[in-house]
């Protein structure tokens, strides 16, 4: 991609009614605009960065057997009663709307109702469990007020699963295989250093479920953390018999902010006994599946990882989910021989499969820096006339400031470019 040509320009300064510092940097940089209060557009560089997150999510999703499907938001009061969940007063976060048709449609929030009446179409026997299903979708909350950016708005992106299983064996297994998948999932977005498998309420059908907190003095959560045991607790857990049975005290932990990145929960029969999804086992008895639910939300993601990695100068991307792997400055542009060969460079990088931002603007190198540093590509590749003299190029890493000077065949080597296509 050429700088010049990207329609979307970084500005110096956020709108002063946006104070979380993930919306501040990914407005400033362009990477998202505020259609309004909870709602987003996801620009160019926005986008490749949510579908760099998606990718991780389904991969790790599939690799523990997801099967990945898509589900309607408009929603039908008549499923959703049958689990008493249409009522307002139940639940408070409805989009509803009068069909011209006649009748009343909503948004959905969730999608344990749809995909519970979808699976008594396929299951039908223990032979057909456990199975695993899941969607990355637009979810609609009518949240009272939206706030923290991208982290928490009315309209966003869900991935959420559902597990389907015959036995509580069946069910905890891929409990904990998809907890382990979700530590992948973070540690390969850079913040799993940072995120905690947190210990919560498991309300009726369980001891415990289970959140995913990154510890950041911009979240909005508390919760108290053993670093030596890997785990996190959350307040509403925080009683002597649970930390007893965790094999921590009070005293051990340490209370820290936190943003909720993900969770899973055991979900039991619930929505089977209510929307009668049954199997039938060895015996030719009919029993109700076991089933679970594990949502992780791709832009409250971006937004952790803007909060916690980025620095004064701007953000600060992962090789994982950066939209380019090299942002390439070219200087002295208006010399018709050094734009020739910034030119050639940029054309081989990426005929050698090399990610590549080119910033080929009339401008300073001052703004060109200033630009670079608050877009957070990893790496910055300097050409200049000097760098042309010298027969190198300079290559900073955003991450740290480390500056190299490379060749241009070390260059392809160090990027792991092949020869050219």
């Amino acid at each position: 991609m050429r700088q010049s040509k990207l329609f979307t320009k970084t500005r110096k300064e956020a709108p002063s009614d946006e104070v979380a510092k993930n919306a501040q940097l990914l407005l400033r940089a362009g990477y998202i605009y505020k259609n309004m209060a909870g709602a987003y557009t996801f620009l160019p560089l926005g986008l490749q960065v949510i579908e760099r997150i998606n990718t991780i999510i389904r991969e790790e999703m599939d690799a523990i057997g997801g099967q990945e499907m898509h589900m309607p938001s408009l929603q039908e009061p008549s499923l959703w009663e049958k689990t008493d969940r249409w009522s307002d007063e139940n639940v408070d976060v409805w989009f509803k709307s009068e069909l011209a048709a006649g009748g009343a449609v909503g948004l959905a929030w969730t999608h344990e109702e749809v995909i519970t009446e979808i699976m008594r179409q396929y299951v039908a026997s223990y032979k057909d469990l456990p199975l695993f299903a899941y969607q990355i979708q637009t979810k609609f909350r009518n949240e009272i007020r939206a706030k923290s950016g991208i982290m928490r708005t009315r309209e966003f992106w869900m991935k959420d699963l559902y597990s389907f299983c015959a036995t509580e064996e069946q069910h905890n297994d891929f409990y904990e295989a998809c907890a382990d998948a979700y530590m992948k999932i973070f540690n390969r977005l850079g913040i799993g250093e940072q995120t905690y498998k947190t210990f919560a309420s498991g309300g009726a059908f369980t001891k415990f479920s289970h959140e995913f907190q990154t510890l950041a003095e911009a979240g909005e959560d508390v919760v108290y953390v053993s670093k030596a045991k890997g785990i996190a607790v959350n307040e509403e857990v925080l009683e002597e018999a649970d930390l007893s049975e965790l094999g921590v005290t009070k005293d051990g932990l340490e209370k820290c902010k936190s943003i909720e990145v993900g969770n899973i929960f055991s979900l039991g029969t619930k929505f089977s006994d209510a929307l009668g999804l049954t199997y039938k086992d060895e015996s030719g008895t009919d029993v109700p599946v076991i089933m679970g639910s594990y949502g992780i939300g791709p832009a409250r993601a971006m937004g952790t990882v803007v909060d916690l990695l980025a620095d004064e100068k701007g953000i600060v991307w992962p090789e994982s989910i950066a939209p380019y792997q090299i942002h390439l400055v070219g200087l002295n542009l208006d010399d018709a021989e050094m734009r020739d060969y910034v030119e050639g460079l940029y054309t081989s990088l990426r005929n050698r499969g090399v990610s590549v931002l080119f910033d080929d603007r009339d401008l300073r190198p001052g703004e060109k820096f200033a630009d670079s540093d608050l877009l957070g590509m990893p790496y910055r590749v300097v050409a200049s006339k000097k760098t042309k003299e010298s027969g190198s190029f300079e290559v900073v890493t955003r991450a740290t400031g480390d500056t190299r000077y490379l060749t241009e065949e070390e260059l392809y080597a160090d990027f792991g470019a092949t020869a050219d296509a």
